[in-house]
């Protein structure tokens, strides 16, 4: 079975072996321990019922004797239902005995104890009868004596006996069960020295397996460590050299890289400058540009507002106008009121408050007059206003004209300055760019030298690790067929 199978293979099949052999040792517990374990639980459910039916008979006969023998002391009703009701609650109790009926012998029992019970009851109730009948106490003990104590002793010897046996059948149970539960440990001992036994001889085959297939593997690791050893110590000796050519040449690199990098920060500076320069031309012509464009605005607003103050004086001027027409209207009403006045002087009654009214139109007509005076003055004084701007404004719009000239002549000045600029700032482009350039390649030459060194050290100390690798895997191949016991070195 194990012919022509790797080692990988055997422990596979030496380990589904054992596995197999411990579940079904675990499975075979587990079903014993559950059969047991359920088997005790039913005897001693069952016993413990039985039981406690035997000692409740026994309990209930006590209560109804108790009761009977109250009923005769002193004829109470009250005795006789609870002598009724215990007799009825122990037949029903004895009919329910069903576990005491499963042999011969108990089954008799309760038969014997069903007959003792009907005598039992049939010697009360005659008894209880003769109690209603007579008042005479000696008379009803005798006749009790005689009659019920006999069949009540037989009954209470055959209930003792009834509990005996019910004892003696919960003993037998516990014993049954105890020998199962022994006969289930001894076949899960069984199974697990059975499977210790077969872990033990697949252990000794693999193990013998293993010390054959290890030396055979292990002579060849060797060889190959041998090998291997020498290759990596003239590796180790060709990359130390390699590593040292490499050393050099990057530190020539570096310093040309240096000289290179110096160079392109001044050209950088330059342009840099020189890109400031032209950035402040531009935005100095820009703001020439804004500042004219400003001007002409101002110019255009100075004319707005020399039209607008035009136009302010000849609205003053209508106005006027109708102040005027205003002042001529309360001088005709004022009049009018004073008309009205004298007229309603006449007019009695109704006339005096004609009158009220003509008083306050003559005073509203006064103030009315006022304050066209005032507005007169009030338009006098903006036309007035209104001159002084207007010429102020003439003079400042001369002025803006002048100021226009001289902003043409110095941007004229400012764009030669941005043609001069730019003429510079693309010479130094041109050098800043050829200057990044060499960087570039001197950079690109500096890191593919860095890892060729780089490389060539990783080489060596790649070599060295696998020399002592070689080394340590020569003495794990001799430590190991030691321990493997082959025998061999």
């Amino acid at each position: 079975m194990m012919a022509g199978r790797t080692y990988g293979g055997k422990l596979a099949i030496g380990v589904g072996i054992t596995v197999t052999l411990t579940l079904l040792t675990i499975v075979t517990s587990v079903v014993g321990l559950v059969f047991v374990v359920k088997a005790k639980d039913a005897t001693i459910a069952s016993a413990t019922e039985c039981l406690s039916g035997a000692e409740n008979l026994s309990r209930l006969m006590e209560k109804r004797i108790a009761d009977y023998r109250a009923y005769l002391l002193n004829k109470s009703p009250e005795s006789a239902r609870l002598t009724e009701e215990s007799h009825r609650s122990f037949r029903q109790l004895l009919g329910e005995m069903g576990c005491a009926s499963g042999d011969a012998e108990s089954k008799a029992k309760l038969t014997d104890i069903t007959a003792l019970d009907d005598k039992h009851a049939a010697a009360t109730t005659e008894m209880m009868t003769t109690r209603t009948q007579t008042d005479d106490i000696e008379e009803i003990n005798r006749l009790n004596d005689t009659r019920v104590v006999p069949i009540r002793d037989a009954l209470q010897k055959a209930l003792t006996d009834l509990t005996e046996l019910v004892r003696i059948d919960v003993a037998e149970s516990r014993q049954a069960s105890s020998d199962r539960a022994t006969q289930a440990m001894v076949l899960v001992v069984s199974l697990g020295v059975l499977t210790t036994i077969s872990a033990v001889l697949v252990a000794l085959r693999l193990s013998r397996d293993l010390k054959r297939e290890v030396g055979t593997a292990v002579g060849h690791i060797q060889s190959s460590s041998a090998q291997l050893e020498a290759a990596a110590a003239q590796q180790v000796s060709g990359g130390r050299d390699q590593a040292s050519a490499m050393s050099e040449i990057t530190t020539t690199i570096s310093e040309l890289l240096i000289t290179s990098r110096q160079i392109a920060d001044s050209a950088q500076r330059v342009s840099k400058i020189a890109e400031e320069t032209e950035a402040a031309a531009r935005a100095g012509d820009a703001t020439i540009d804004q500042t004219r464009t400003s001007i002409g605005t101002i110019r255009s607003q100075v004319d707005q507002i020399v039209q607008h103050m035009l136009a302010l004086g000849e609205k003053s001027q209508q106005i006027g106008q109708v102040v005027d027409l205003v002042s001529e209207l309360a001088e005709q009403t004022n009049i009018l009121a004073i008309n009205a006045t004298i007229e309603a002087s006449g007019a009695g009654e109704w006339g005096r408050r004609f009158a009220v009214v003509a008083e306050e139109i003559r005073k509203l007509a006064d103030r009315t007059a006022g304050s066209a005076k005032e507005i007169r003055a009030l338009i006098e004084d903006v036309r007035g206003a209104v001159n002084t701007t207007v010429m102020a404004t003439e003079i400042g719009a001369k002025a803006v004209d002048a100021g226009a000239r001289q902003f043409d002549d110095a941007t004229n000045s400012f764009r030669e300055i941005v043609q001069l600029v730019a003429t510079t700032n693309d010479a130094t482009r041109e050098i800043e760019l050829s200057t990044k350039q060499q960087t570039t390649a001197v950079e690109q030459v500096n890191v593919a030298a860095s890892d060729t060194a780089r490389v060539s050290r990783e080489t060596e100390a790649s070599a060295v690790q696998t020399k002592q690798t070689a080394a340590h895997l020569s003495t794990l191949s001799s430590d190991l067929l030691e321990m493997v016991g082959t025998g061999r070195h």
